[in-house]
């Protein structure tokens, strides 16, 4: 299955309390349609200091995934969001398409 959004790719919050947000994409995770990205949704965790592991506690911060509706592809041209779909180009590639200029995503 094609995924929209993919690893690496350059996304922007579309809601949530970091709408507007830019980040990159750090991982997709499999089944549940949940996404990491770089900078976004942090939150702060409180940890036991593990002596046998030789970690220190305290609070550190966090990034915690997303649901994948909650982002959409950054469009560089039009310098916002932007829906994704899926063309095939005359060679036999499958390739991603922005929806509002139609020009290529993958390279």
């Amino acid at each position: 299955m094609a995924r929209r959004i993919r690893k690496g790719d350059d996304v922007m919050v579309i809601a949530g309390k970091d709408k507007g947000k830019r980040g990159t994409v750090l991982r997709v995770m499999g089944g549940s349609d949940q996404i990491l990205v770089e900078n976004i949704n942090i939150v702060k965790k409180h940890t036991k200091p593990n002596p046998n592991k030789g970690e220190q506690g305290g609070i550190i911060d966090k990034e915690m995934p997303l649901h994948i509706s909650n982002v959409a592809l950054y469009n560089p041209v039009m310098d916002k969001a932007d829906r994704v779909g899926f063309k095939v180009l005359d060679d036999g590639r499958k390739v991603r398409v922005f929806k509002s200029n139609g020009e290529v995503v993958d390279v």
